[in-house]
C-alpha cells in the first residue's frame, strides 16, 4: 500500500524545467477515494505534450507539475469501487484520468469518455480535481493516483516498455485510424514519421489496409519507414512534384505534424475523391496553416481533428496489439535520466519513442 503523502518525481517547476531542469520531490497525489487506484510505476513513456506541458506551450502550467502519461505499473492499492482491477496486476494510464462519467452525457454515455464536455474532465497530469480533490501527478515519479475507470490491464502478450507508449502515442493514432476506415481496400497516408507517426504505420498495417504510405520531409528517412511496414515513402522537400506524382492516391491521411508551415494544401491534394485528412498533431498555438478552400471543394474532401482516444478503444488497442504482436521502436531510458532523455527528445533524437524506467520498481 502506498501512503497519500509519499509519493516522489520529478517536478516541473517552471517553463526553465523543459530544458532539463525538473527537480526530484516529494507532492501530494489527489485525494483518495474508493474509486482509484495507486499503481507502483514501472515505466513511463516520454511524449511530446510533456514537452509543451513543461514549457507552458499549450497554455499556463499549473507548477509544480510532474509530466507523463503514458504509464505502466503494478497496482499496490485498489478501491473498493473498481472491480476489473486487483492488487497485484499490471495496469496502465493514458493521457485522462477523469471525465463526469453521468448517464446524462451524451459522450461519457457512448464510450466517448475523451470528447466529455464537463468541468470535471481531468488530464492525468497538470489539472485540477473537482470537489478539492487536488491536482493530477503523471507518471515522471514512483507512484501514480488515478480514477480506476482510466487504469487499464496490461495484455500478457505486451512488454511493458512496449506497452507504455501506447497509451498516448498508440491510441492518439489508432482511434482516428479506426473511426475513419482504415481497413482492407484501403490506403493510408501517415504524415510526420516519428514517435505518433510510426505508430500510425504500425496501426494502419495491423488494422488490415491495402498500402500504407509514409510521409515525412527528408528522404534520409525512407529506410526506417520502409522497415517500419510502410509501401511507399514520399519526402515533401527533397522529392520534385511529390504533390503531382501522388495526387489522388489516398483515402485517409492522417498527420502527426505540429508545424504551422506544415504543407497542407498540398497533403489534401494527395487525397481521392471524398478522402479524409484528421490532424492530430498540436502546435504550441494551436495555429495549422491556412486551407485554400478550393482544394477542398475540387475533390469533396474533409479535413476534422481527433484527441486521443476512449477507454473502450485503448483497451481494445491493447488487445489487437498483443494479437498482432506489434512492437514498436523503443528506447528505454533509467527514470534518473528523465531530464537528459526530455533534452534529446526535444532535440530529435528519439527513434522513436523514449520510455523512462525505474528501475527499483522492475523485478
Amino acid at each position: 500500500m502506498t501512503s497519500s503523502d509519499n509519493f516522489e518525481g520529478w517536478l516541473g517547476l517552471d517553463k526553465d524545467s523543459v530544458k532539463g531542469q525538473m527537480k526530484w520531490g516529494k507532492f501530494q497525489p489527489k485525494k483518495w477515494t474508493e474509486n482509484e487506484v495507486d499503481i507502483e510505476i514501472s515505466h513511463c513513456g516520454i511524449c511530446g505534450s510533456d514537452l509543451h506541458t513543461l514549457s507552458s506551450g499549450w497554455g499556463p502550467t499549473p507548477y509544480p507539475c510532474v509530466v507523463g502519461h503514458e504509464i505502466v505499473g503494478k497496482a499496490v492499492r485498489v478501491g473498493s469501487n473498481v472491480k476489473h482491477v486487483k492488487v497485484g496486476d499490471r495496469v496502465g494510464v493514458g493521457a485522462q484520468a477523469l471525465s463526469c462519467l453521468q448517464s446524462s452525457c451524451a459522450a461519457c454515455s457512448n464510450d466517448l469518455e475523451n470528447y466529455c464536455g464537463s468541468d470535471d474532465k481531468c488530464n492525468t497530469y497538470g489539472s485540477s480535481y473537482p470537489n478539492d480533490e487536488g491536482m493530477s501527478y503523471g507518471g515522471y515519479a514512483d507512484h501514480n493516483r488515478t480514477n480506476g475507470h482510466f487504469v487499464f490491464k496490461i495484455p500478457d502478450g505486451l512488454a511493458s516498455a512496449d506497452a507504455a507508449p501506447m497509451l498516448c502515442g498508440g491510441i492518439t493514432v489508432y482511434s482516428p485510424l479506426k473511426n475513419n476506415g482504415c481497413g482492407p481496400g484501403k490506403t493510408v497516408g501517415i504524415v510526420g514519421v516519428g514517435g505518433l507517426g510510426h505508430f500510425g504505420i504500425l496501426f494502419a498495417r495491423a488494422l488490415g489496409a491495402d498500402k500504407v504510405v509514409g510521409i515525412s520531409r527528408k528522404r534520409s528517412k525512407e529506410k526506417e519507414v520502409l522497415d517500419l511496414g510502410a509501401d511507399q515513402y514520399i519526402a515533401t522537400d527533397d522529392d520534385q512534384d511529390w504533390i503531382a506524382k501522388n495526387t489522388r492516391t489516398l483515402d485517409l491521411i492522417i498527420s502527426t505534424v505540429s508545424s504551422e508551415n506544415m504543407p497542407i494544401t498540398g497533403y489534401l491534394q494527395l487525397l481521392k475523391v471524398y478522402g479524409t485528412l484528421i490532424q492530430v498533431g498540436a502546435p504550441d498555438n494551436g495555429s495549422l496553416p491556412a486551407i485554400n478552400a478550393f482544394t477542398l471543394f475540387t475533390s469533396g474532401v474533409k479535413i476534422g481533428g481527433s484527441g486521443v482516444g476512449s477507454p473502450k478503444e485503448i483497451s481494445e488497442m491493447l488487445e489487437l496489439a498483443a494479437e498482432k504482436k506489434i512492437k514498436p521502436w523503443v528506447q528505454q531510458r533509467p527514470l534518473s535520466e528523465a531530464n537528459d532523455a526530455i533534452v534529446d527528445l526535444k532535440n530529435g533524437k528519439a527513434r522513436f519513442r523514449y520510455v523512462l524506467v525505474n528501475e527499483k520498481h522492475v523485478r
